[in-house]
């Protein structure tokens, strides 16, 4: 019995412990090295996954495709979770909507924003600085500059003189902008309000001394490897710490829609797509059945209808183009010795330069798009306008409408109706008088075979040759 007992203890002391729950003393003490070779561990709960920094490029004007990607790819960015969004700047400006637009996504993205000018020899200026002071880290390479922000209003690319208090408005609430974004950022919102006010530039090292940027880098990489382990305060206040170790940069560019839209909705080709298309539907109207023009105008008025839609267009620039277009048409119906024709042309150049308003950039047509394209479209009007009221007095030369005023020779005597020689071919003529063999007559009309006709004054002709 006692050999019995013996036996049975050591099973009796493992019992508890191999069904003791997990939290409880035994497993506690379990040794370490059981712990960690505990079947189902896994390598990512121990090692992390190696952070993605997701770039984009903000190269050109600023526009409302442009925009879209941005606005788009760090939404994606978000969902993605990417440990940062690195945007690089080569801009001149463009417009004060889609620069918004831009602003916007960064201050409300979620994934911290990094704006970079870069290459060398890149500028952020005008809207690219507003884009440079949003994000969360400013940086620029060097041999780079930014600033000369200061709103104005250009017409065909040379700038114009407009009202004093509509200048002060447009400054102070620019201004006010950038201090919001500044302050915000803990970065020097007096000397950014100067490329506002005084439209002061800045240099790469200028940028950084002045503490309008954060850091300056000379590619992407080496702005990463500063950025690990930096703290980012962002602009609700929180503060992220940067952990960039081995990061990835996964390069995101347009897709081929956007490419092909960002050149339809720059301002200079949406003027020339309008032009196009009212030229092409011009020409088919006025020459029914070449097919190709009007093709070819349709497709391009409804691009430029999608890229009117996007832009900011002015609406009394689309009033002084359709202006034009009606002087052009009355230049060709009615003698004023080119007045009209002059003044279409004034006023489509002029409607091409405010069709665009942009009050931060002037961001619009230029001039040389906008004379460019009025002066051919202008001739082509009057031109073909002059031809089409033209042809409408011209005499049908073709068919039995030709017959119509000619003159004829009676063949045989007309008592209410006789015969008549027309174009070398005898016709059954009928008058409402008498005419003699020999004489001349007008024809009329036709009906059938018959011939209408009249004598033809002061015309007389001996008698006919005989006709077989």
């Amino acid at each position: 019995m006692l050999l019995t007992a013996l036996l049975a203890w050591p099973a009796l002391a493992q019992a508890p412990a191999a069904q003791a729950p997990v939290g409880s003393p035994a497993s506690a003490t379990s040794p370490p090295h059981l712990l960690e070779s505990a079947p189902g561990a896994s390598a990512a709960a121990v090692i992390p996954p190696s952070p993605r920094v997701l770039e984009l490029d903000i190269r050109g004007e600023i526009e409302p495709v442009l925009a879209e990607y941005i606005s788009q790819s760090i939404d994606s960015a978000t969902r993605a979770k990417y440990s940062l969004i690195l945007i690089t700047l080569d801009t001149p400006g463009g417009l004060d909507d889609s620069m918004r637009e831009i602003i916007a996504s960064i201050i409300h993205s979620q994934v911290p924003v990094a704006t970079f000018v870069y290459p060398a020899g890149s500028r952020a200026a005008s809207a690219g600085f507003f884009i440079l002071m949003s994000g969360d880290v400013a940086a620029m390479a060097p041999g780079t500059d930014t600033g000369a922000a200061s709103p104005i209003a250009e017409l065909g690319g040379q700038p114009m003189q407009i009202d004093e208090t509509l200048r002060h408005k447009i400054v102070n609430e620019a201004a006010a902008y950038l201090r919001s974004i500044t302050t915000k950022r803990d970065r020097n919102p007096e000397l950014a309000e100067q490329a506002v006010t005084e439209a002061k530039a800045f240099s790469d090292t200028e940028a950084l001394a002045g503490h309008l940027i954060d850091l300056s880098a000379t590619s992407p990489e080496t702005l990463l490897a500063a950025l690990d382990g930096r703290p980012v305060r962002r602009i609700d206040g929180w503060t992220v710490t940067l952990s960039l170790t081995n990061a990835t940069i996964e390069r995101r560019e347009m897709s081929a829609r956007q490419k092909f839209l960002s050149r339809v909705v720059q301002p200079d080709v949406f003027f020339i797509l309008l032009i196009i298309g009212v030229m092409g539907l011009y020409a088919e109207f006025t020459h029914p059945g070449m097919f190709a023009p009007g093709v070819i105008g349709a497709i391009a008025l409804l691009l430029a209808f999608f890229a009117m839609h996007l832009l900011p267009v002015n609406l009394t620039g689309l009033l002084l183009i359709v202006l034009a277009l009606a002087l052009f048409a009355l230049e060709a119906k009615f003698p004023s010795h080119g007045v009209l024709g002059v003044g279409g042309v004034i006023s489509m150049v002029l409607g091409a330069l405010m069709l665009i308003r942009s009050p931060l950039t002037g961001m619009g047509v230029s001039l040389g798009t906008a004379i460019g394209m009025t002066l051919p479209l202008a001739v082509l009007i009057i031109v073909l306008m002059r031809l089409v009221l033209r042809s409408r007095t011209w005499k049908q030369t073709t068919g039995r409408e030709q017959m119509i005023g000619e003159i004829g020779e009676v063949a045989e005597p007309i008592e209410g109706s006789g015969m008549v020689l027309v174009h070398g071919e005898l016709w059954r003529a009928e008058s409402k008088q008498s005419i003699p063999r020999g004489a001349r007559v007008r024809v009329r009309s036709i009906s059938g075979l018959t011939v209408s006709v009249e004598p033809a004054p002061d015309l007389r002709a001996g008698p006919l040759p005989s006709v077989e």
